[in-house]
Order: structure tokens, then sequence, then C-alpha cells
């Protein structure tokens, strides 16, 4: 992938107002919109379900990325499909089946994505990266907004990406969320990230203005 993907994170967007928050994301040239799924067992939060997803969807041409914070995805997953996801991560974190979720997820038509806590070893991801479309390294803990970003994950991105490309798996990206700003944002990408998420990062402050100066930070790297 050439143009390194931003996807702003739905869960720092303000809800009263969200059609123009989504439109002010189109304005500044987001690539994705990220929405974070979670039921309050996975994860201590709770955000929406497969209804929000299908009402973002009918505000936007923007992909929508869903990211399944959820116990038993695999009983959700046709449904965020119905609702308009693009793109679908599921954790392999207490999931036994996870080529089977990985599978499931291509097999309804969108892109399959694993994604791994900052804790977790990274071997979960060299087994499964060739049933992905993209891996979800996270670089906070899952659940909430806001987070200060782990900088341990630079060197976990960095290992990733010299595994892919030493298995030609180049097509697989790298996604990364938690705690990315205007600061530390070509420090990811230089790690390898191509996917880029960023919740507080864009929505707090000028969210187009935002937007445009996290895309010159990448494009200031001449990649």
């Amino acid at each position: 992938m050439n143009r390194i993907l931003i996807e702003p994170s739905l869960l720092s967007a303000n809800y009263s107002c969200i059609e123009k928050e989504v439109r002010l994301c189109e304005e500044g040239q987001a690539d994705l919109l990220h929405l974070d799924i979670m039921d309050g067992c996975f994860v201590p939060n709770i955000t929406f379900g497969p209804i929000m997803v299908r009402t973002i969807k009918k505000l936007t041409q923007l992909p929508l990325v869903c990211h399944l914070m959820i116990v038993n995805p695999e009983r959700y997953i046709p449904s965020f499909v119905e609702s308009g996801a693009s793109y679908i991560s599921v954790h392999c974190e207490g999931n036994y089946h996870i080529h089977r979720l990985l599978e499931q997820v291509r097999s309804l038509g969108v892109k399959s994505g694993l994604a791994i806590n900052p804790g977790t070893p990274l071997e979960y991801a060299f087994e499964n990266a060739g049933y992905c479309d993209f891996i979800l390294l996270m670089s906070v803990n899952p659940g909430f907004g806001g987070q200060t970003f782990i900088q341990s994950f630079l060197k976990r991105c960095e290992r990733l990406k010299n595994f892919l490309t030493k298995e030609s798996l180049e097509n697989v990206c790298i996604e990364v969320d938690g705690g990315i700003k205007v600061d530390n944002v070509a420090d990811v990408v230089l790690a390898g990230a191509n996917m880029i998420v960023s919740g507080s990062g864009i929505f707090e402050g000028d969210i187009v203005e935002n937007l445009i100066e996290m895309r010159r930070k990448i494009e200031e790297l001449k990649l």
C-alpha cells in the first residue's frame, strides 16, 4: 500500500452532532472511519452496536472499520457486515478459534483483521498473518479513548513489519490504534504502520486542521 490510511476513531466524536463531525472528517480527507464496538464484558466499557454502524453508513461514503471488542463475536459479525462494515477486526485474546473467525469475516466479503493487545505475544500475529488483510496492533490497552501511547509499541510494530516482509506478506496492512496524535504519527509510520487510527488526536480541537497536519507529517517522510 502506497498511501498511509488515516482513520478518525468515532469513539472520540461528539455524538450530539455526529453528522457534522463525519462531514469534517471527509473535508479533512480521512480515508476510513473507525468504530470501536465494546460490550462491557471483553473490555470495561460499552459503546454501540450494528444500529449505530448502520446510521453512520447512511452519512458517508467512507469505508467503515469495525473493531470488535466483544465476547462471542461470531454471533454478531454478520450483523456488522449487513450494517455496512467494510473492515472487521477480532481479538485473538479470549477467542479460541481465531482462524475460524478470520475466515468467517472474509467469507462475508469484507476485510478481515486480527487485533492484538499490548501485552499479547506477537506470535499470534505471525501464525495468523496469512489469513488476515490487516493486523491491528493496540498501542494502548483497549476500552477507553484518550489514553497515552505505549512507547514500546514501536519495536513491536517493527518486528511485525520485518516478519511480513520476510514472509512476502507485504499485502497485509498494519493498523495501529491508541494515543496517536500529530506529534507521534511520523514515528508510528516509520515503524511500519500504514493504517493510522486516531481519536482524541483528531477530534480534540479543529478536526479538519488536525487531519491536514497529520497528513503533512506523514508526507514529510517521503516514503
